[in-house]
């Protein structure tokens, strides 16, 4: 590949773009890109190089050959959702679950909340909202207004509140406190509230790679590095998707706080693995 083509997804120009002033060791460097699939990623991009939005996303679940099977959400009536979900993958679930709700609400498309690196993957641009923890002070005081202005779009919100996967808390499987934001943006805006739940797990690794981490006392969470990786090996596999009753955002009154009614909405996400068929 001659040098001045520049790939899609680039461990080497990720790192200049968030540490310009670092010096990463070229063996790091190659390390990352092998953890991520750097090539295999790439090689993706480049089969679907001419879809964007919800397209690229069908494109990568089809290269990844995941079969989804999906329960509830052909009973919800025509509407503006946040559908908020649980997230056990960091990666399938939310491609999956994003391309289920366009196939019910074609004519609204969906936003996504996403970590700002995947704003490198410049063909789900049209869906993403990054939220930009290292950007410049301009680019994090209009955070605030992207995010407004999504909740106010006729499009449907795809939401994962824990903001991070899940990991092995006391030998089980367990999801993150989920944050208020999204249940006090709904309730702004009008929109119900869907709750959703993923049923999936990461391997072993990385649940136990991230419990060394919190037991030294870390506080980066490096074990995301691996979320690519985790991604490949979940690859011919099926996943299930239910899809809760709508719950009006009138129903979240002053009765909880917002977190309160985060965390009930987190328990009715997990209560629908019981309606798994």
């Amino acid at each position: 590949m001659p040098q001045t083509e520049r790939l899609p997804v680039s461990v080497r120009d990720i790192l200049k773009s968030k540490a310009p002033n670092t010096r990463v060791p070229n063996f790091l460097i190659r390390y990352l890109e092998h953890i991520i699939h750097q090539d295999e990623v790439n090689a993706i991009i480049q089969q679907n190089a001419d879809l964007f939005g919800i397209d690229f996303v069908v494109g990568g679940l089809k290269a990844l050959d995941v079969d989804v099977q999906v329960q509830g959400l052909d009973t919800l009536p025509p509407g503006r959702y946040t559908f908020a979900g649980n997230h056990p993958l960091g990666g399938i679930d939310g491609m999956a679950t994003g391309y289920a709700v366009y196939q019910q609400f074609p004519e609204n498309s969906i936003y996504f909340l996403s970590n700002d690196i995947l704003s490198h993957l410049t063909n789900l641009g049209p869906l993403f909202i990054p939220i930009n923890k290292t950007g410049t002070k301009a680019q994090k005081r209009s955070l605030p207004q992207r995010i407004t202005e999504a909740y106010e779009s006729d499009r449907q919100m795809v939401i994962f509140p824990a903001g991070a996967c899940s990991r092995r808390i006391k030998g089980k499987i367990t999801e993150l406190t989920w944050s208020k934001s999204f249940v006090q943006k709904s309730v702004e805006t009008k929109r119900d509230i869907v709750p959703v739940y993923f049923e999936g797990k990461n391997s072993n690794f990385f649940y136990t790679l991230a419990n060394i981490r919190s037991f030294l006392g870390i506080k980066i969470n490096f074990e995301m590095l691996y979320l690519a990786d985790e991604m490949f090996k979940q690859r011919g596999k099926t996943f299930r998707i239910v899809f809760g009753k709508p719950i009006p955002y009138q129903h979240f009154d002053g009765s909880k706080t917002y977190q309160e009614w985060a965390n009930w909405l987190s328990q009715c996400s997990s209560d629908l693995a019981k309606q798994l068929i």
